[in-house]
């Protein structure tokens, strides 16, 4: 009886350290997240997001700056992404639409290669 209870102690105990270190693992990865976050708002004078559901992938975290300019993160799940945009002070919208998506300005590239993949891909 009482090498059970032990044993069930002890279980208990693994268990706990095992949520802790899962913990600050998240913690770390969403200081990393907000921090990548708050660089690209540097970068462009400011920023909002919008969080995407990827599936078993994770969560994407699309960013949009204030001058047009847009880039995305991938976080593993959508806490940590929630998590991260709250660290960062990120404005989140709903959904990747209306005025939100007015402000995304794409350059060359992106006509292009949009261009390209509407008259059959690279080759065209």
């Amino acid at each position: 009886m009482a090498e059970t209870q032990q044993t069930e102690q002890s279980d208990a105990a693994d268990e706990n350290r095992a949520l802790a270190r899962r913990e600050a693992r998240d913690e770390r990865r969403a200081a990393r997240l907000a921090k990548r976050i708050g660089a690209f708002a540097r970068r462009h004078g400011g920023a909002e997001g919008q969080l995407a559901y990827l599936g078993q992938a994770g969560t994407r975290i699309v960013l949009v700056g204030e001058d047009g300019g847009w880039g995305d993160l991938v976080a593993p799940s959508h806490a940590l992404a929630s998590s991260a945009a709250e660290k960062a002070g990120l404005t989140l919208h709903e959904s990747f639409d209306g005025e939100f998506a007015a402000k995304v300005r794409t350059g060359p590239y992106e006509w292009k290669r949009m261009a390209g993949l509407q008259l059959g891909g690279r080759e065209a």
